[in-house]
């Protein structure tokens, strides 16, 4: 009786695994993977940065978001929705499936990396800088800002660029953060800053929409010698989904050996030649692993 007993409940613990997805979210039918080929679309978070993923008339644009459609197509997922979220709010978004894949052009940094897993490098890019017309200040590098403690800096919150600052020499009270991109450029439009910087497609795209005004993009930039420039950008998912991943960069791989992705990108305005990646690198060099 004991026996018959250990063994029915033996049994019982077996159903109630498999009843609540025990095998974990490779096994099928709980993957991420599996939800967003079932429902026939994929939701991905992005932060309206311009020309790597943005909304224009309700339709979802950008380098991004263009090589994210391919790779989802060729993965039997036809309909890519996007969500909007402040940049610093990306990571979260995806670490609690708000949305299934950050498709922002985000670089690939070590202490993201701790925090989603980054498919392929697919995009890469440098800096630019915004200024009053006539730079009054002078300005042509992160380090003229450096030197001068008058010249104050917008950026958009969680950008990279706040890390560059810093390792050129910037100091902290000299950085001002805002949520967006036209926010930065509104900051030196008035006054309460000297100098916006993003990156250089960012800047110009936001240049070209806005009709520059009184604003001017810093022709002769020198790009800083910091780590992390040039930068790569990619897809990043939740850490755990690594059957969506895996399937991603398989999509990726055929895109770049076709030459289909250097096709997006150089067909995607402020995009060209310089910005398809030709070297050698990984995720895993890229994130420090």
């Amino acid at each position: 009786m004991k026996k018959k007993l250990v063994s029915m409940l033996a049994c019982l613990t077996l159903v109630l695994l498999a009843a609540c997805g025990g095998g974990g979210s490779g096994d099928g039918g709980d993957s991420a993977l599996a939800k967003i080929k079932e429902d026939g679309f994929v939701t991905v978070g992005f932060a309206n940065e311009a020309p790597y993923a943005y909304q224009e008339n309700g339709e979802l644009k950008g380098v991004a978001v263009e090589v994210a459609k391919a790779a989802f197509k060729k993965m039997g997922v036809k309909e890519v929705k996007g969500e909007i979220a402040e940049w610093k709010q990306l990571i979260p978004g995806v670490k609690t499936d708000k949305f299934d894949a950050i498709t922002a052009g985000m670089a690939i940094k070590p202490n993201r990396c701790e925090q989603v897993n980054f498919a392929m490098p697919t995009i890469k890019y440098g800096e630019g800088m915004v200024v009053k017309k006539g730079n009054p200040m002078d300005l042509h590098s992160y380090k003229d800002i450096a030197d001068n403690p008058d010249v104050t800096v917008a950026v958009m919150s969680g950008a990279t660029e706040v890390d560059f600052l810093k390792q050129a020499g910037v100091s902290e009270d000299q950085i001002k953060t805002y949520p967006d991109i036209a926010a930065t450029l509104d900051a030196v439009k008035t006054g309460r800053a000297q100098a916006t910087t993003a990156t250089e497609m960012t800047v110009k795209k936001a240049m070209k929409s806005s009709g520059g005004g009184d604003l001017e993009f810093v022709e002769d930039f020198e790009q800083p010698d910091v780590e992390g420039v040039p930068s790569y950008g990619a897809a990043a998912f939740a850490q755990g989904e690594e059957e969506l991943l895996d399937a991603y960069n398989e999509a990726l791989k055929e895109m770049k050996e076709s030459g289909e992705l250097a096709e997006i990108i150089k067909s995607t305005e402020f995009f060209g030649e310089g910005n398809i990646i030709k070297e050698d690198i990984t995720v895993e060099e890229l994130c420090g692993k």
